[in-house]
């Protein structure tokens, strides 16, 4: 499997049988050019919406027909089991930002799982519906949706063997959330590619963090 970080929350995700899997496509120039990311311009089979914002949204931006999740509740496409997960875009039950679905699916004997713009910590019940993780997409920036102070208290609840940081400060977006390094600082088993791809098996998965740079950076 490969496992490309476009950026943002938007992430290419390869299976070894050709399937692509593409998160939360953005808009560029959104909310008033405050997204700067290049475009996506890629081509996927499938595409994993967690909620109806234009950073995570803009599926016809993403070319080759796909197939678009939108909802929570399981499905089964191109022979990837897929779990939507209801939750909020805010501590307050979504009054603030409104909802968010946080999707789990499974390829290539692992199990991933992208948190979208997900603004709490899990209870124990929703954190027993998502697991076992062995990939967890995690958003570090705070702001909008949770940084590194719910991060620990969230991957304890997801025990992940790999974490791959996204939705931080970059010079593609100008929102006011935090650069990865605040989420980075005084961890242990960081990892920092260099690259936006890395490729992974279920028999040689790295363990930790694992920071990608985005491959759309302005």
């Amino acid at each position: 499997m490969k496992i490309k970080y476009i950026g943002h929350a938007c992430f290419l995700v390869t299976t070894d049988g050709g399937t692509r899997i593409i998160t939360d496509p953005y808009e560029p120039g959104c909310f008033e050019g405050a997204l700067k990311y290049r475009a996506v311009d890629e081509t996927a089979d499938i595409v994993l919406v967690s909620h109806d914002h234009a950073d995570h949204n803009h599926t016809s931006g993403v070319s080759g027909n796909p197939r678009i999740v939108t909802e929570a509740g399981s499905n089964t496409l191109n022979g990837i089991k897929i779990l939507g997960v209801s939750t909020y875009h805010d501590t307050s039950e979504g009054s603030e930002r409104g909802s968010n679905i946080i999707f789990r699916f499974e390829a290539d004997g692992l199990t991933l799982c992208h948190l979208g713009d997900l603004g709490h910590t899990l209870d124990d019940a929703t954190a027993h519906q998502l697991r076992p993780v062995d990939i967890l997409m995690l958003p570090v920036g705070g702001f909008f949706a949770i940084g590194s102070e719910e991060a620990d208290p969230l991957m304890a609840s997801l025990m992940p063997k790999l974490v791959i940081p996204m939705h931080f400060k970059t010079e593609g977006v100008d929102f006011p959330i935090a650069p990865v390094d605040d989420f980075l600082s005084g961890r242990d088993g960081v990892v920092r590619e260099g690259e936006s791809e890395v490729e992974v098996t279920a028999g040689n998965l790295p363990e930790g963090v694992l920071v990608l740079e985005p491959a759309k950076l302005p």
